[in-house]
């Protein structure tokens, strides 16, 4: 079985392990109006042939029927109709204005549940819109001994870190463009240029000062989230700036998609339906609150174009991330020396711990905290800092994220049994 057709660029190839999906970041600009619902007054402005769109482009009847009128066969019985079906109206049996007036009545009590929920998402898409930035970066790129330069664009969401103003965003939205060739764009037509970009690469999460009093997202919290949550993605979809469209968290826990030569170490990601596509990287996702909650990041594609599979980055964990950058320049990951099986899955655990949890240790580093806290080969870490482990890649994240020199509780399987125990997270070197 091929992978899916992949639209964008080698290099930015997101590929999921899975080899039915192909994947791509989405941070260029095309020309495509799929099923999003626009800021009006923005990206009707937006040239669908501006100069920075990216110079890499991919290429019934309806049949009604219904049961005979006719009586039913002798020595049948005629069941008695059931509640439902005694209260729905007869479409065909609507002869007299009387009912026809009822059946707009009932109509119209339907019509305000959805409609309610339709002008609370104008709500919110109205006022999260000055925190949304469109970004367009000028790239450089040698290939072959040949310098390439090209235009890149995606988005961006205005938060406040140490009380001052940071765009966040996506690390490969900006990366190979310098400070001073990275443009921001508000949604009332201000051009910025940042004064600084910090990144970090096992994220894919990037951070800019702006020198200007924007408003800031409200940031809400991801760990809150369930499936079936309804969310709006906001953002630059084929460079039409502060577009959004509509859907819910359609999955949690994503962490086993790769950028090509760029893996994104420490995964987590919220998938989504709501569509999202080349354009989108770095905006945010939010609830029905107007609350950020996740920073949309990538897609899975075989057309290069929104199929109702998007990815984006937890907004604690990418809170998390701004903030070590901010304040250190990088992330400083934890650190817990072992080293996990990659092959060990929930069916092994089920059968020798009783839990579809948990992640086994293969070897434990000297000198480590895992050592101090005696973990040894054969354990099965089920819980770390009160949380169960799904899996290595979920464990690899967690400790990558955790604050360094803080005590964090343990709960692993050895012998049979559980125990608890505690260590200390240390900065990886």
């Amino acid at each position: 079985m091929h992978p899916l057709l992949v639209t964008d660029p080698p290099d930015r190839h997101l590929l999921a392990k899975n080899p039915l999906f192909g994947c791509e970041r989405i941070g260029w600009a095309c020309l495509l109006i799929a099923a999003c619902a626009a800021f009006a007054d923005t990206a009707a402005s937006q040239d669908a042939g501006s100069a920075y769109q990216s110079r890499r482009v991919a290429e019934g009847d309806l049949a009604i029927s219904r049961e005979s009128l006719a009586g039913p066969a002798p020595g049948l019985a005629v069941p008695a109709p059931s509640e439902a079906r005694a209260s729905a109206p007869d479409l065909g049996l609507l002869d007299t204005d009387q009912e026809r007036h009822q059946l707009y009545a009932e109509l119209a009590e339907d019509y305000a549940l959805i409609d309610r929920l339709g002008n609370l998402v104008k709500r919110v898409a109205h006022l999260v819109k000055p925190s949304v930035i469109h970004i367009e970066a000028r790239k450089v790129e040698k290939n072959r001994g040949r310098t390439e330069a090209f235009d890149e664009a995606g988005a961006g969401v205005v938060v406040r870190i140490d009380g001052q103003n940071w765009v966040l965003t996506n690390r490969h939205v900006i990366v190979g463009a310098e400070p001073a060739e990275i443009l921001i764009r508000t949604s009332d037509g201000q051009q910025l240029r940042p004064s600084r970009v910090i990144a970090d690469a096992s994220t894919d999460v990037a951070v800019m000062k702006v020198e200007a009093p924007l408003p800031a997202a409200q940031i809400g919290r991801s760990n809150g989230v369930e499936v079936g949550d309804f969310v709006l993605a906001v953002g630059s979809p084929f460079g039409l700036s502060h577009s959004v469209t509509f859907g819910i968290v359609s999955a949690q826990g994503r962490r086993d998609l790769t950028l090509g030569s760029e893996r994104i170490e420490l995964q987590d990601f919220f998938q989504t339906d709501a569509a999202i596509n080349p354009g989108n990287s770095g905006g945010p996702l939010l609830n029905l609150r107007g609350e950020v909650i996740a920073i949309n990041t990538a897609i899975a594609s075989s057309s290069g174009g929104s199929e109702g599979i998007g990815f984006a980055i937890p907004i604690d964990m990418a809170m998390r991330v701004a903030q070590e950058l901010v304040q250190f320049g990088a992330l400083r990951r934890g650190y817990l020396g072992v080293t996990l099986d990659p092959a060990y899955q929930a069916a092994d655990s089920l059968r020798t711990t009783g839990t579809p949890y948990g992640a086994l240790v293969k070897e434990v580093r000297p000198g480590s905290p895992a050592e101090q806290a005696r973990l040894q080969r054969g354990d099965v870490i089920l819980e770390f800092d009160g949380m169960l482990i799904e899996d290595d890649d979920h464990l690899v994240t967690r400790v990558g994220l955790t604050p360094l020199e803080q005590e964090v509780p343990v709960v692993i399987f050895r012998g049979g049994q559980r125990y608890r125990t505690s260590l200390t997270i240390v900065p990886l070197r």
